[in-house]
């Protein structure tokens, strides 16, 4: 079994580098050494691969080509097949799949603190919506998602989705540095900073996902807010674009018990079931919180194969309650993890997800054994994936998925000794020991340094749209 799985294996890239000779690339076998010619290798490390079997490989290798993974095993093994233009040696440390971010409004960075402590109706109504209103602009939005993205690699995140306004700019400035993501563009009932109809946002959407589809690292998606701030007509209408674009749907479903509630009073149905009523709900659906489902929607669900997005940090910050993620796990939903925006967070750390997501749910049920440490790591990884419906694709090292890789320290002081390596992951490792980070095959940082962005200029600018912002809220004086 073990020689046809890696027959298996090695034909399948073997598949693939025919594929990428085909199509133009530059792989090539050398004449004189017999090794195929690779963009990139990382070698010498601890991979974790996350595939079907959960596969650890000691003293291990990837090879990548076209921004793909092509062959993954012992360095051995893949210094003897390929050879590349460039090599990064990961000796004594750990290589993962790049950590999959499931729910971010990432312009929001540059809210970052401005108004905590408060409940979910009161800190949307009273403080962000309005600094949204006289603050939101293209320009805004930009500074905002390059202080979001430059945190996120730093963090050792690859893949991010995200709903905001002026999607398309963040989509251009997640482009320009590299990083993947899942983008919903907000379709809301009233007038916001880029739209001010549902005609307007419709419009945005139709050359928004036109623009972006087929992009290595852009998903256009439509992000209808949530149930209760758009209408069932509107709803409708979402779904009848993803189905004629194939576009995924982001959206919040069921974060707080008055949601339900109200729902429940002006609707007679919960979130959920009024949305599997008219007919929202699909396989396209990336659903964020979904902390107050019955065990009936989460049957309906996992039937319908809506992703799920979990926010533990956040959820906990607005106190609007603690998701019943183990049962959704056990019962087959795809859950992932998610960070949220910075302003109810206040990060965007999926290290501190992880740990948080992993105790938050053994105190809340009473049993140490709920949500291992390897559980909440597949949550930001394979599962995320699957949440976004992206696992074939990413969430794990295997052959033929995205090069997105994360390479971690492993020898600071919080580290030490190493016993279990999903423990040492998600209880003690941080994201300052991100050390470097490949996504698509390319390196975007490499020892702690960021390639595809100006840090102190971000810096700089976020520091600018303070001012602009603390300004924008004071009281103005009535005129005399």
């Amino acid at each position: 079994m073990i020689a046809i799985e890696i027959m298996s294996k090695h034909l399948l890239a073997l598949v693939i580098l025919l594929s990428m000779v085909l199509n133009g690339s530059s792989i090539i076998a050398d004449a004189q050494s017999g090794k195929v010619n690779a963009d990139l290798i990382i070698v010498g490390g601890t991979i974790v691969t996350m595939d079907n079997t959960r596969r650890v490989i000691e003293n291990g290798a990837i090879a990548i080509s076209r921004g793909r993974i092509v062959a993954v095993g012992p360095s051995a093994e893949i210094q003897k097949g390929y050879f590349a233009r460039e090599t990064i040696d990961a000796g004594n440390r750990v290589i993962i799949p790049g950590l999959i971010n499931g729910h971010t409004h990432i312009p929001m960075t540059l809210f970052r603190g401005l108004a905590d402590d408060l409940d979910l109706q009161e800190w949307l109504t009273k403080y962000i919506f309005p600094a949204e209103a006289k603050n939101v602009t293209e320009e805004f939005v930009r500074a905002g998602t390059r202080l979001g993205l430059a945190e996120m690699i730093r963090g050792g995140t690859t893949t991010y989705c995200d709903m905001y306004y002026f999607e398309d700019a963040i989509a251009e400035e997640t482009s320009k540095a590299g990083v993947r993501g899942v983008l919903g563009e907000t379709v809301i009932d009233f007038p916001v900073a880029d739209n001010k109809s549902n005609a307007e946002a419709m419009a945005y959407v139709e050359k928004f996902v036109k623009r972006w589809q087929g992009n290595e690292l852009i998903v256009p998606a439509i992000a209808p807010h949530a149930p209760y701030t758009v209408s069932e007509e509107h709803l409708k209408a979402v779904r009848a674009f993803s189905d004629r674009t194939g576009a995924p749907i982001v959206t919040h479903i069921s974060e707080t018990k008055r949601e339900v509630d109200d729902s429940i009073k002006a609707k007679k149905s919960s979130p959920i079931d009024y949305l599997e009523g008219i007919g929202f709900l699909n396989e396209r659906v990336i659903a964020a919180h979904v902390v107050w489902p019955t065990a009936a929607e989460i049957e309906t669900l996992r039937k319908l194969k809506v992703g799920v997005v979990h926010n533990p940090q956040s959820n906990m910050k607005l106190a609007a309650g603690v998701a019943p993620v183990p049962k959704m796990l056990a019962e087959g939903v795809r859950v992932g993890l998610g960070t949220d925006g910075a302003a109810s967070n206040n990060d965007l750390n999926m290290w501190e997800e992880m740990d948080t997501a992993a105790k938050l749910h053994k105190v809340f049920s009473g049993d140490p054994k709920v949500i291992s440490a390897q559980e909440a790591f597949e949550m930001a990884t394979i599962r995320s994936a699957q949440a976004l419906h992206l696992d074939r694709e990413i969430g794990s090292l295997e052959v033929g998925k995205r090069a997105d890789i994360v390479i971690i320290e492993r020898d600071d002081l919080h580290q030490i000794p190493l016993y279990n390596l999903y423990s040492d992951l998600v209880y003690a490792t941080k994201a300052s020991d991100v050390l470097s980070v490949v996504i698509n095959g390319k390196i975007v940082m490499r020892d702690r340094k960021l390639l595809t962005l100006d840090e102190a200029a971000i810096k700089e600018s976020a520091r600018t749209f303070r001012e602009k912002v603390l300004k924008s809220l004071q009281p103005t004086s009535p005129s005399n």
